[in-house]
């Protein structure tokens, strides 16, 4: 994997909206504008994309324009890093519109997780290391703080090139969905209890490699075809929003990869923290129901607890890293770094 060259202060970096313009609305500006001076306080300098801030209108209907920042933004030699501003659900209609040469010519950082994940896939076909972390809206932006545990992430994994090591739970956790219209909203936050072994057993590596459960429709609806070698010795990293991720649909995804003959070349799994009240119990039942009790995968590692995507705070996972599951002493590490 081609890794980016990491930040350092008085870096530009580049905000796009490649899935959902919602934040050049009138009604979320404030809140963009939140992230950009957070991001400036870390030496930073922020730059929209051009029609990233257009509005929600103009950008649903123009998948050309929103491919157009992002080629921009790779193109642009004075910016170092792009940052998605928030998910949606409309970024493989981009991929008709993308130059891979663009992208190969000008590696650079990417961030940004939820539907961010086809770029992600569509970088990872060519070889490029991106990042499934944060969004400035979603996780930068929230209205009380940037969350210590995901700003300290932050600037771990992009603006220092040692290797990025064990990657520890937060001490608190919020379930509080995200609010983009209201200034004054805050998130509770509860303790967090750490990581959780689903099953498996033993010390395990492999190539970090995953997103969420809209991969399984990727082959159907989008051009990214996957493929065993995809999974192969890979460390799987799955999350997903609350409002689908039932126990059947973490089943079915799960039961999807195995019917694929991914389940059976993973060296493990880590599964981000659900958006959820509830005990994750009946989830970790299906999934060993379908892992172990149809496959046979008794002995593959499952950790869940860990704090990535559609949860607050949040870690970055680069893809393609070199990582290890410790599922005996519930531990998760990244055993490179993610920049030169």
């Amino acid at each position: 994997m081609i890794k980016p060259t990491k930040l350092n202060k008085g870096d530009i970096i580049a905000t796009i909206s490649p899935s959902w313009g919602c934040a050049g609305s009138n009604r979320v500006k404030w809140q963009y504008q939140l992230g950009v001076n957070r991001l400036e306080s870390l030496g930073l300098k922020v730059v929209a994309a051009p029609n990233s801030l257009k509005g929600t209108s103009f950008l649903a209907s123009s998948p050309e324009a929103r491919a157009e920042d992002l080629m921009w933004s790779f193109e642009n030699k004075a910016v170092k890093a792009i940052i998605a501003n928030i998910g949606g659900n409309d970024s493989i209609n981009l991929l008709p519109f993308l130059s891979p040469r663009t992208i190969l010519d000008n590696p650079k950082i990417l961030c940004g997780y939820s539907d961010i994940m086809t770029l992600h896939l569509y970088c990872y076909r060519l070889g490029l290391e991106t990042f499934y972390g944060d969004n400035l809206l979603t996780t930068i932006a929230e209205q009380q703080k940037w969350h210590p545990y995901s700003k300290h992430w932050f600037e771990k994994v992009f603006f220092n090139d040692s290797v990025i090591g064990d990657i520890y739970p937060s001490d608190d956790w919020s379930y509080s969905p995200n609010h983009h219209t209201n200034p004054t909203y805050s998130k509770e936050y509860q303790l967090n209890p750490g990581y959780c072994r689903v099953q498996g057993i033993g010390i395990v590596q492999g190539r970090l490699f995953g997103g969420h459960g809209g991969m399984s429709e990727y082959e159907e609806n989008c051009g990214i075809k996957l493929n065993k070698s995809d999974f192969e010795e890979k460390i799987f990293f799955y999350e997903d929003i609350p409002e689908v991720c039932t126990p059947k649909y973490i089943g079915d995804f799960f039961d999807w990869m195995g019917r694929q003959g991914y389940l059976q070349v993973l060296s493990g799994i880590i599964i981000g923290k659900m958006r959820i009240k509830d005990s994750f119990a009946l989830y970790a039942n299906e999934i060993k129901r379908i892992v172990t009790g149809k496959y046979g995968l008794d002995k593959l590692p499952i950790l869940y607890n860990l704090n990535f995507g559609h949860t607050s705070p949040i870690c970055i996972l680069p893809y393609g890293a070199k990582a290890e599951i410790d599922a005996d002493n519930l531990k998760f590490r990244i055993l490179e770094s993610a920049v030169i």
